[in-house]
C-alpha cells in the first residue's frame, strides 16, 4: 500500500488560502481605515479579564473617547465624503463576510 500526494493540487490548496486571507484580513483592515476616517472610530470598553492579561481603566477609556471625538472633529472630510467613506466601510464589511460565507459553503456544499 503506497500514499500518493498530489503535490500540485496541495500547491493550489495552498496559494488559494493564502490568497483567501491576505484579501479577507485586507478588506477588514481598508474597512477599519475607512471606519476611522469618517468619524466613527470603534472603542471597545473594557472587559475584566483575569491573569496576566491587562485592562485599562475607566479614566484610561474615558480619554481615548475623548481623543477620537476630538480627532473626528478635526477631520478635514466634508460631511459627504464622510458619508462615503462609512459606507465604504461597511461594503469592505459585508465583502468579508460574503467571502467568509462563500468559503463555508465550499467547504459544506462544494465537493
Amino acid at each position: 500500500m503506497s500514499v500518493d500526494i498530489d503535490w500540485f493540487a496541495f500547491l493550489t490548496v495552498f496559494i488559494a488560502a493564502l490568497v483567501g486571507a491576505t484579501v479577507i484580513v485586507s478588506f477588514y483592515a481598508l474597512g477599519l481605515r475607512l471606519m476611522v476616517r469618517s468619524g466613527r472610530a470603534p472603542i471597545v470598553t473594557p472587559a475584566e479579564f483575569t491573569d496576566a492579561i491587562t485592562v485599562i481603566s475607566e479614566k484610561e477609556a474615558r480619554r481615548a473617547a475623548k481623543q477620537a471625538a476630538k480627532a473626528a472633529k478635526k477631520s478635514p472630510l466634508t460631511e459627504g465624503q464622510k458619508r462615503l467613506a462609512f459606507v465604504g466601510a461597511y461594503g469592505c464589511f459585508a465583502f468579508c463576510a460574503l467571502v467568509v460565507i462563500a468559503g463555508i459553503y465550499l467547504l459544506v456544499a462544494g465537493h
